[in-house]
């Protein structure tokens, strides 16, 4: 209907009062944008009502983490990427919409915030750590695993600690927090080492395996999955002191309170009736595609903790003694 149709019966455009009416159409078309741009702000921060109203849900996934990877052509499989699945699963009761589909969205350390706040996916459940820098700029789930970030290396590289990683090169992947952790040690051992950077964690273990790197230091998962992957799995080794322990959850917007509702009441059902455990035995005790290769990673009892006791402290709550 055109624009002028809805202005009061009588109204000529050209008239003697066109000046004050002309204010007035201009604040109306003001006031219109700003309420367009609002409800848009809003629907990013009301992400149940965007997915609702979509029929979709963005899902952030990793492709070549420990706790979510790719096996090709367009799957992704994975501890935290089936229990993401289950909370879209509860996600359709939510939004009295059965038919949520899921579109999968491959997200990287570097990207995975932005991502996330410009509205590309709607939650990710990949490998991200709860740390209080990250809280300033989105919201966490309730932790679903705690990792421990560890060395890996050649089994035949003598390297056993993190003392004997002086004059080496060390992998790393981009975005990640794990060489703060080993920097740290570094200068309690006053030891000196290179880094070199992947640009994912298949990149980084690359440039271990091609010997480009003599370790490569990440979370025990992720170090454990790509080296179930390797051509010759046995030449590599997890050594070590822990480096860090790190709670893990689900990313999603901030101030978002009812996704967030949404996604912790998820994950506690999960936990209570057990198919959280069940799906943790599948993907780190049984043997996992694409080599079918067990990961042999038992739950530790700071996960088991963590479950007990749902809960989204941030990593640095978990240093405090």
């Amino acid at each position: 209907m055109p624009f002028f149709q809805h202005l009061p019966r009588g109204f000529a455009p050209h008239s003697h009062r066109s000046h004050s009416h002309e204010k007035h159409i201009v604040a109306l078309a003001a006031l219109t944008v700003s309420l367009a741009s609002g409800t848009a702000f809003a629907q990013l921060n009301d992400t149940l009502a965007k997915i609702k109203s979509s029929g979709t849900v963005n899902l952030g996934v990793r492709d070549s983490s420990g706790l979510g990877f790719t096996i090709g052509g367009g799957k992704y499989v994975g501890f935290h990427t089936e229990m993401a699945e289950r909370i879209v699963d509860d996600l359709k009761k939510v939004t009295g919409n059965p038919n949520l589909k899921i579109n999968y969205q491959v997200i990287t350390s570097q990207n995975r915030i932005p991502l996330l706040q410009n509205g590309t996916i709607d939650f990710e459940c990949g490998s991200t750590t709860n740390n209080v820098a990250r809280a300033k700029d989105v919201a966490f789930a309730v932790t679903t695993y705690v990792e421990e970030v560890r060395i890996a290396t050649k089994a035949n590289s003598g390297i056993k600690s993190v003392a004997d990683l002086n004059g080496k090169t060390v992998a790393v992947t981009t975005g990640t927090t794990s060489v703060q952790h080993l920097r740290r040690h570094e200068r309690g051992a006053n030891i000196d080492f290179k880094t070199v950077q992947g640009k994912d964690h298949a990149d980084s273990f690359l440039l271990l395996e091609s010997g480009r790197a003599d370790a490569f230091v990440m979370d025990g998962s992720i170090l454990a999955a790509n080296i179930s992957r390797a051509r010759n799995p046995k030449d590599f080794a997890i050594v070590g002191e822990v480096l860090s322990v790190e709670p893990i959850a689900c990313m999603l917007r901030k101030d978002d309170p009812k996704m967030k509702e949404a996604i912790d009441n998820s994950i506690k059902r999960q936990i209570k009736d057990g198919s959280l455990a069940k799906l943790y035995d599948k993907w780190f005790m049984q043997p996992i595609p694409p080599a079918n290769v067990s990961l042999n990673m038992p739950l530790s009892a700071s996960t088991k903790a963590a479950w007990d006791n749902p809960n989204d402290k941030p990593m640095e709550d978990y240093a405090k003694k």
